[in-house]
Formats: structure tokens, C-alpha cells, sequence
């Protein structure tokens, strides 16, 4: 079976994640014409929801997502003949606990110090950070050379044991709540109010391309959030619109806002 990649990616505009879905649809060629299980590099969750798109158009095949639970952000998806159990799937993740003097250390410099060895970026899931250990989602197939060669985490040495799924510990994320009168719900308009920034910064931020809501890369200032959308901005990290309260007498929107930290 050869399937045809400009039909099944028509409906994505973003080029680059058209390159990536292309990659999923060579999986599922893999699966059919050889009916075997393949599995994706990691994907947040707006590439999983383009991923699902092409997916759920062929019979032939099923799929699951694995990231090492349920809330994980980051998650492979699996694909096999849709004619398997599941539960017979292999998992292709490997699960790795850091520990050593790391006080202090960030998502920021685990992420880097595993880069920096060569690794891509798609072959890391999760990064769970704690006072006196972190635990690392990985591709299986990149998991013997971590504990080869990841020695230190920016200056500090470490040590790296490989532990299971149910160990992993999820790590309480952090507020700061906030209060905004918003003009409207525009996106440029709330990241300016979350972030402190001038009107002009925010559409510069926006055009650029470093703004994400709910995962998905937006280019278009006008867009208009709802409740409970995420909105990440490089350099200046991730907010909640988590709540609006009402109109002001002046016709502003009333805005909690949570700042992750």
C-alpha cells in the first residue's frame, strides 16, 4: 500500500508540522504493508491532535499514546495492526532518575545538558523535576547512551539509575495569580496585560512566531482566547486565562490570570 502524504496532510497549514505528520504517515505505511508496531517521536498535545487527524482514517491500524501517564505533556503514539491487543504493544520508553547535588537546577538545564550531548529534542518526553531527583521520559533507543554519557547537569555531577513507570512522581506545579482588565480577549491584548508588555512587543512577539495557545504555533494577533487556554511565549514562559469575572464599569474584562512558574 502506498498512501498518498499531500491528501492526508491537506488540512495542515503549518509547514513544518506538515513535515512531521509526513513522518507518521510513513509509520503507518510501515504498519499495514508489513504488520509490524511503530512508534512516533515525542509530540505535545496540538501535534497529537494532528497526528489523531491522519490516524483515525485508516481502519487497518490502531494506535495508543505513551508519555509515562496520563497527564504527561509530551507522548509517543504507537501505531499497530488494528487486528493486535493493546496491552501486548511494546512500550518503546525508557524511564531515568537523576540525583546528585542538584539544588536549584531547571527543567531548562536537564533539557540542555541532554541536548548538548546531540540528542534531538523529539526523542525526550518529560522532564520531572524535584528537590532530590528528576525523572526523564526517553525513547528506548537513546536511553543506553544517556547513562553512558550523561555525567553532569551543567557543572555538578550526577548519577543515573533506570526506574519504572510507576515510580515516576509527579512534580506540583506553581501559581502566581493575577489580575487584568483586558480591552478584549484578542491575543496580543492578554499578552501584553500577563506579561507586562507594550502592545507593539506583543505583536512583534506574535509575528515572530514564539507564541503558542494550547500548543498550536498562532501568527495571528486577532485571535481571540476563551477560559482555560494555555498561551506559551518564549522567553517569557506560560499563563492560564484561567478565570473571568465579569465587566468593569469602564467595559474591561476582568481577568485571573496564573502565571506558571
Amino acid at each position: 500500500m502506498k498512501i498518498n502524504r499531500d491528501i492526508y496532510t491537506a488540512h495542515i497549514k503549518d509547514k513544518e508540522k506538515v513535515l512531521d505528520m509526513r513522518k507518521v504517515i510513513d509509520k503507518i505505511e510501515i504498519v499495514i504493508n508489513n504488520h509490524v508496531t511503530e512508534a512516533t517521536d515525542f509530540f505535545d498535545p496540538y501535534e497529537r491532535y494532528l497526528a489523531k487527524s491522519i490516524l483515525n482514517r485508516f481502519m487497518e491500524i490502531d494506535y495508543l499514546e505513551a508519555g509515562g501517564g496520563s497527564s504527561a505533556e509530551r507522548k509517543i503514539m504507537v501505531i499497530f495492526p488494528s487486528y493486535l491487543d493493546a496491552s501486548i504493544v511494546p512500550e518503546y520508553l525508557t524511564y531515568l532518575r537523576i540525583k546528585g547535588h542538584i539544588e536549584g537546577l531547571t527543567h531548562k538545564d536537564y533539557l540542555g545538558a541532554i541536548l548538548g550531548l546531540g540528542i534531538k529534542r523529539s526523542k525526550v518526553g518529560d522532564i520531572l523535576v524535584h528537590e532530590t531527583h528528576t525523572d526523564i521520559i526517553l525513547k528506548e533507543e537513546i536511553s543506553e547512551f544517556i547513562l553512558l554519557n550523561l555525567e553532569k547537569i551543567g557543572n555538578r555531577k550526577v548519577s543515573i539509575e533506570e526506574v519504572t513507570c510507576s515510580q515516576l512522581e509527579e512534580p506540583e506545579i506553581t501559581y502566581k495569580e493575577i489580575k487584568k482588565t483586558l480591552s478584549s480577549y484578542r491575543l496580543d491584548v492578554y499578552i501584553s496585560a500577563a506579561y507586562n508588555l507594550t502592545r507593539q512587543d506583543s505583536l512583534d512577539l506574535i509575528k515572530s512566531g514564539y507564541v503558542k495557545v494550547n500548543w498550536e504555533p498562532i501568527d495571528k494577533s486577532s485571535k481571540e482566547l476563551t477560559e482555560g487556554d494555555i498561551i506559551s511565549v518564549r522567553g517569557y514562559g506560560r499563563s492560564i486565562l484561567h478565570s473571568v469575572e465579569g465587566v468593569s464599569k469602564k467595559g474591561r474584562i476582568i481577568a485571573y490570570i496564573k502565571l506558571i512558574l
